[in-house]
């Protein structure tokens, strides 16, 4: 099974100019916990990730202003990505290697066309598949865990 059979495709994304009250909004009317960061909306070249975490860590819990803090303060450049043509199985072991639950997608000039999230996995991987995915993932590290978890 190839990526892009279980992706979600054409994310929604911010840029390093967004602030991060309009990221937090767009997490929650999206219902997701991480968005990919592209350099504009029309390029869709990734330049990294932020996650709901980042948000509360590298903003909330620093006492920054969301309204007033851009999200290129506390995003993380250079996630690690598949490609749409990638097996499956490739991707988990991305997952599983560097503990993240969320991949995102890019073509072959680096712009971001899906993501891949560990429910997007469950839903169609056999079940011993997801359980060591998850395992992995949840798997004490010793460190603190990546901003693209």
């Amino acid at each position: 099974m190839k990526v892009r059979e279980i992706m979600t495709a054409d994310p929604v994304c911010c840029t390093p100019e967004d602030n991060a009250q309009k990221v937090a909004k767009m997490l929650c009317e999206q219902n997701i916990g991480s968005v990919p960061v592209v350099l504009d909306q029309s390029s869709r070249k990734l330049v990294g990730v932020v996650t709901d975490r980042d948000l509360c860590c590298k903003v909330i819990a620093a006492g920054l202003s969301p309204a007033n803090t851009k999200i290129d303060k506390v995003l993380t450049l250079n996630p690690v990505t598949c490609r749409d043509g990638e097996n499956v199985a490739s991707c988990e072991d991305l997952m599983q290697q560097h503990q993240i639950r969320r991949i995102p997608v890019l073509d072959g000039e680096g712009r971001c066309i899906g993501i891949v999230s560990q429910a997007d996995v469950a839903l169609k991987e056999k079940p011993e598949k997801v359980s060591k995915t998850v395992t992995e993932i949840s798997r004490p590290s010793g460190k603190e865990p990546s901003a693209a978890a």
